[in-house]
């Protein structure tokens, strides 16, 4: 067993589809000798690992957490003390509403070395999977890319003056989303959309208006992981109803 530190690579995965990680992030990710993944990351990137690869899934989702933020920066800090290349696979963008930020600060006080490798959010591949722009040249000029939920379920969601939002995790919380939408003056009539399920073979579009997305989301079992955004550009869609491979 080696005792020597090896280096912690911490990968964004992308968004869904297994070919949207970087080339960077993939080359390391075959020559991982750990990975510790989570739900979000597309299972069949792990395929690509040696035959000896160690892979532990240290994944959250809901209410369900196989290991705790303190239990996986304890497991990062173990499997480095013993192996040479340990890669951290997140899905999207590890710095975008997840703890990867979290993991390398805490990872580089404990005298680690890691190297962040950015990845394709969610929040920009879903609308573009469906032909949907978060800007226009000329007419809508400003995006935000909000969390839909917080730790305290009181708190109040964001809805700040800008041309398109792109809201994470509001599946379970679209109703304070659209109280907090029709609170920052915007009309019942405003369009927006649900995209479950980005960039995979099975993903959808559930188009609404901010007066109607609720029943719709829930009429259509709108389902984790989807991203909701909010705007005119969602009358831009090209037309399409699926992601093309």
């Amino acid at each position: 067993m080696k005792s020597n530190k090896g280096k912690i690579y911490i990968v964004g995965a992308g968004p869904g589809d297994p070919e949207l990680i970087s080339v960077k992030g993939f080359k390391v990710l075959k020559r991982a000798d750990c990975i510790l993944y989570d739900f979000l990351s597309a299972p069949e990137l792990l395929d690509h690992a040696k035959p000896a690869c160690e892979k532990i899934c240290v994944g959250k989702k809901d209410s369900l957490h196989l290991k705790e933020q303190e239990e996986t920066n304890k497991l990062l800090m173990d499997k480095v003390l013993v192996h040479e290349v340990v890669v951290r696979l997140k899905g999207g963008d590890p710095f975008v509403f997840s703890r990867g930020s979290e993991e390398a600060r805490h990872l580089r006080e404990m005298g680690i070395e890691v190297e962040v490798i950015p990845g394709i959010t969610s929040a920009f591949a879903g609308p573009l999977s469906f032909g949907i722009p978060l800007t226009v040249k000329g007419m809508i000029q400003s995006v935000a890319v909000i969390t839909g939920r917080k730790k305290d379920i009181n708190a109040e969601i964001e809805a700040p003056e800008c041309g398109t939002l792109v809201y994470l995790m509001a599946v379970a919380n679209i109703s304070n989303v659209v109280k907090a939408l029709m609170k920052s003056g915007r009309s019942k009539d405003t369009p927006c959309a649900f995209i479950e399920r980005a960039t995979r073979r099975n993903e959808r579009i559930i188009a609404a208006t901010i007066g109607t997305i609720e029943e719709k989301a829930k009429r259509e079992s709108i389902k984790p992981p989807a991203v909701f955004i909010v705007g005119e550009v969602v009358n831009y869609n090209e037309g399409r109803t699926k992601h093309e491979h």
